[in-house]
């Protein structure tokens, strides 16, 4: 079982318990953890945080870099604007927007590789782009484009590396990578070139050296893209279990909403740099306010005319079945419109299911870079 996390509280507060050489150390950490045990400790604080890129734009060819040499065209792209959000310690909220939308800058300057245009960001009671010892110690990132393990070296060289940048005592490197290895199932793979793994091996072993150092906030930045569906249902598991049992703060990105619904009782909704919805997934998905699927098959074949009747002018769905129709009603018709089906032939069979969130989202996706957006 992984142990109890020990997170910071805030600066000059908390003695990092994972570093600590002495036993009175931690003896004071329990204490402190006692004292504010029951109430709701600000583990990331955002404030009005914006980022803006200034680039170069040069035509092509030999004529497009001599002009630049003496014309130089600047221009400037906001990532993020005026985002403002507040996460609990132990908290697990999700980070979606389309491609583009600011996700992975936002989570570059909470964790110091980016400094804000302007705003202003609090981790763990740190400020991020000062780079502190003390900060770095408490948090880590995994993107799921980018490696942290050697190409041609075991993965267990990469974590004893991390193991002497961190001054992480030999004892609980051991205990640290067992509890890992096991949970993720990847003990026999610890010592086998990364270069031969598969992706979803590669990807759990990210996680293991990202966690070793028993971070107490961990930034996912896509964890599973390119995993099959089986990999993705064991980070989940193991993401949900290290949660639960150290109470580990994390922030992720993810394109998958299985993810989402999986981990992710809260959401932060971004696009185009711009905060447009923090709260619960199930309050996002009620504003954006889907239709509902209903399925009908008949037993025997009915006149179109009183289908066109019992629909009474919504359209069809293609299906592979003559049979068989789909229909998206509106929520407040659903049962209208099932009724009249029921009285236009012999059902075999009714559904009626939600839209899938993944749909939903798609669709505030495409609102929000409309202009619509959530009301």
């Amino acid at each position: 079982m992984l142990r109890k996390p020990r997170p910071s509280w805030g600066r000059g507060f908390f003695v990092p318990l994972t570093l600590a050489p002495s036993s009175r150390y931690r003896a004071v950490g329990h204490a402190l953890l006692r004292v504010l045990e029951g109430t709701h400790v600000t583990a990331i604080d955002v404030s009005d945080l914006g980022k803006t890129y200034r680039y170069h734009h040069k035509d092509p060819g030999l004529r497009g870099s001599l002009s630049s040499l003496f014309r130089r065209q600047t221009l400037e792209k906001c990532a993020v604007v005026g985002v403002s959000f507040a996460v609990e310690a132990g908290a697990v909220v999700g980070f979606l927007g389309p491609n583009g939308a600011g996700k992975t800058t936002t989570l570059k300057m909470l964790c110091g590789l980016l400094y804000p245009s302007h705003g202003a960001a609090q981790v763990l009671g740190f400020t991020p782009s000062r780079r502190e010892p003390a900060f770095l110690r408490q948090i880590s990132l995994v993107m799921g484009q980018k490696a942290m393990l050697w190409w041609d070296l075991p993965a267990m060289e990469t974590l004893l590396l991390h193991k002497e940048m961190y001054s992480i005592p030999s004892g609980q490197f051991r205990q640290t990578v067992d509890d890992l290895a096991e949970l993720l199932d990847v003990g026999p793979l610890l010592r086998v070139q990364v270069r031969k793994l598969s992706l979803g091996e590669r990807m759990k072993m990210e996680l293991l050296t990202a966690l070793v150092h028993r971070p107490a906030v961990l930034f996912l930045d896509e964890p599973t893209i390119g995993l099959d569906v089986v990999s993705q249902q064991r980070v989940r598991d193991f993401l949900r279990q290290l949660n639960r049992e150290q109470g580990t703060t994390i922030l992720l990105t993810s394109h998958y909403m299985a993810d989402i619904e999986a981990l992710c009782p809260r959401v932060l909704l971004i696009d185009q740099g711009r905060l447009h919805f923090d709260g619960s997934l199930a309050t996002l998905v009620e504003r954006a306010a889907p239709p509902k699927l209903l399925s009908a098959v008949f037993a025997r074949p009915v006149p179109d005319a009183a289908i066109a009747a019992a629909l009474n002018g919504l359209p069809l769905q293609p299906t592979d079945d003559p049979l068989r129709i789909r229909v998206a009603v509106p929520r407040e018709q659903t049962a209208a419109v099932a009724e009249r089906l029921l009285h236009a032939g012999r059902l075999a069979d009714l559904s009626i299911e939600d839209v899938p969130v993944e749909a939903i989202i798609r669709g505030i996706f495409s609102e929000t870079a409309t202009g619509g957006g959530l009301q």
